[in-house]
């Protein structure tokens, strides 16, 4: 055991009876009832807000070391949205933990009937690295204000913002109830051996099988938060030049394209793509300069397996001739400049993986209603984007496009928004979070009918006769003469 709530895993043998420890102890704080109250979920609320102001420095540095990430984008991407996330809870918090009041049926007449959010118990959160300081602290955040006691096991592949929750964060919240676990697969595989009462998992869909399938062994609930390709169709109606500046920030301003809701490829005419890319070569120059490898707003890829994994998927020969910009790259620092590719084959692998990089397809078709049919015949997204001013179109796409969350033009800003679930369908995820949807995922709705010892009725009760039967049926069916009769207490026995 570490100092406070951090429970070290690398190099010191956590194992499956240090995890079954660990999670015995929660499940001992849990039982003390201290997580239930709102008093206690806010006061680690203000906490997690008290670190973020006092650290927001080193919380920064380490993304910078981890991705090299701009101080900007750490700000707006991730520190700001955790704040936000934790402002919003502490101002709804006493109105969803109410019990929700709902209505009852003739049948239970007289009676009133609620649905209490009770918190879960112990719950695993297992986060991933792109953005390592918001996907970590997002879900604990709705499990706290849901009330349960938490495992926080940070991604090993950004060292740096994993060790900074592991020494920072128990300074700032109950370290009874909240536990760190730092390491890679073998700590993974020992707390996913363990029973929880839910486990919240970001990333890839192929950990997310594994992880799925040990929670089935002791029937534990899972919210997967995964990804896919992410299209986005532009018609020819847009303005292009406002279009292409908020797609380049979406791919490009999100962690270099290292985002699960970043655009993947774009679908357009034939007939608009010359437009397009030219409106695209401008805007990325304008941003990122002429040697976009240089510039300070680019994050660098975040590690030299990622890096050869992206160069494999564009040095395939049927893809590299499609370049029409970009393309460079700076092995020793980890760059990739951010790359225009137009009309890439579909049988590539660049087209059939999630391109988790800055590489941007541009797939052209004769019409709207074909990229449509492009999208629908893949795996649905996590997010799907559409540009255009053409009410219609939007409707279409509205109606027939699946997809975990959907925007019209713009780029990832749908997930700023509290109001609106975060999640995945399909391949791209199981479940949702953000604002009440985060307490939701976390919380357990449990039904309550009351009622008291009167409106006996007779005919509820053996035998049945036929003139129990009638009046029974009829109070089945709603029948208000049927409800008068049994509440005056027919048939008479």
């Amino acid at each position: 055991m570490g100092s406070g709530g951090e429970e070290r895993g690398n190099g010191t043998g956590f194992d499956g009876a240090m995890a079954a420890e660990l999670v015995a102890g929660l499940r001992r704080s849990f039982a003390s009832r201290r997580t239930r109250s709102h008093e206690w979920r806010a006061a680690q609320l203000k906490g997690i807000v008290r670190m973020i102001d006092e650290k927001e420095s080193a919380i920064m540095a380490a993304l910078h070391e981890d991705l090299a990430k701009p101080q900007m984008e750490s700000y707006l991407h991730e520190i700001s949205l955790a704040k936000a996330a934790c402002t919003f809870a502490l101002k709804e918090m006493k109105c969803w933990m109410k019990p929700e009041k709902v209505p009852t049926s003739l049948t239970t007449f007289p009676s009133s009937a609620e649905i209490i959010s009770e918190p879960l118990g112990v719950v695993l959160v297992i986060s991933a690295w792109n953005y390592p300081f918001l996907l970590s602290i997002d879900p604990v955040i709705g499990a706290l204000v849901a009330g349960n006691a938490v495992v926080l096991k940070p991604s090993e592949v950004a060292p740096a913002t994993s060790y900074f929750f592991a020494k920072v964060l128990p300074e700032y919240i109950d370290n009874s109830c909240v536990k760190i676990v730092e390491g890679s697969i073998p700590e993974t595989t020992a707390l996913l051996e363990q029973k929880w009462d839910k486990i919240f998992y970001t990333g890839n869909g192929k950990v997310g099988r594994i992880v799925m399938a040990a929670a089935a062994k002791h029937l534990t609930p899972v919210a997967l938060e995964l990804g896919g390709k992410c299209p986005v169709l532009v018609d020819s109606s847009v303005d292009v030049k406002v279009a292409a500046k908020r797609i380049a920030v979406g791919k490009w301003g999100c962690n270099n394209g290292q985002a699960c809701i970043a655009p993947d490829y774009i679908l357009t005419t034939k007939s608009f793509a010359p437009t397009l890319v030219d409106a695209m070569k401008r805007t990325l120059e304008k941003f990122y300069g002429k040697d976009p490898l240089e510039s300070a707003d680019l994050s660098r890829i975040v590690n030299s397996n990622h890096f050869k994994r992206l160069m494999s998927l564009l040095d395939d020969e049927n893809v590299s001739d499609t370049i029409v910009y970009g393309g460079q790259r700076d092995e020793q620092h980890l760059k990739i400049a951010p790359t225009l590719l137009l009309d890439v084959p579909h049988d590539s692998s660049m087209m059939k993986e999630e391109i988790f990089g800055p590489f941007l397809p541009i797939v052209t078709f004769d019409e709207v209603e074909d990229c449509i049919d492009f999208i629908n015949s893949k795996s649905k997204p996590l997010a799907a984007y559409l540009f255009t001013k053409d009410r219609k179109i939007e409707d279409k796409f509205v109606k027939n496009v699946s997809a975990g969350g959907m925007l019209i033009n713009d780029v990832a800003l749908h997930l700023a928004n509290p109001h609106l679930p975060f999640g995945g369908v399909g391949e791209s995820g199981i479940g949702a979070y953000h604002g009440k949807f985060s307490f939701d995922a976390f919380s357990h709705k449990k039904a309550v009918l009351s009622r008291g010892f009167g409106g006996e009725a007779p005919a509820r009760y053996p035998p049945y006769t036929p003139q129990k039967q009638r009046i029974l049926r009829g109070l089945i069916n709603g029948s208000i003469i049927a409800l008068v009769l049994a509440i005056l207490g027919f048939p008479r026995d």
